[in-house]
C-alpha cells in the first residue's frame, strides 16, 4: 500500500509558549517522523513536522485534527505532500 509523506508548519498561538514543552506533546500525540524548528519573524519560530500515513481516505484531515488539539497550537498548514510507493 502506498503512503503519503506530509510536511506541517505549525505555528504556535504566541512567544510566550515554550516551544520544547509544545514540541514534547507533538511528539506524544502525533509521533512524527521529523520535527525540527524553524525561524520566522522577531524571533519566533514554527514547527515542522514531516509524518508519513497510510494513502487512505481521511488519515490527513484524521492528523490535522489530532494537531489542531494540542494545547499551544494556533495554526496548522500543509507545507508539502508526497505519496510513496
Amino acid at each position: 500500500m502506498a503512503e503519503v509523506i506530509i510536511t506541517y508548519r505549525i505555528l504556535p498561538e504566541g512567544p510566550e509558549v515554550d516551544l520544547d514543552d509544545l514540541e514534547l506533546r507533538i511528539k506524544k500525540t502525533v509521533n512524527p517522523d521529523q520535527i525540527k524548528r524553524e525561524p520566522m519573524v522577531f524571533g519566533m519560530y514554527s514547527i515542522i513536522v514531516v509524518k508519513i500515513i497510510p494513502d487512505e481516505s481521511g488519515e490527513s484531515d484524521k492528523m490535522e485534527t489530532q494537531l489542531r488539539g494540542i494545547k499551544g497550537v494556533s495554526e496548522i498548514e500543509v507545507t508539502d505532500m508526497t505519496r510513496t510507493l
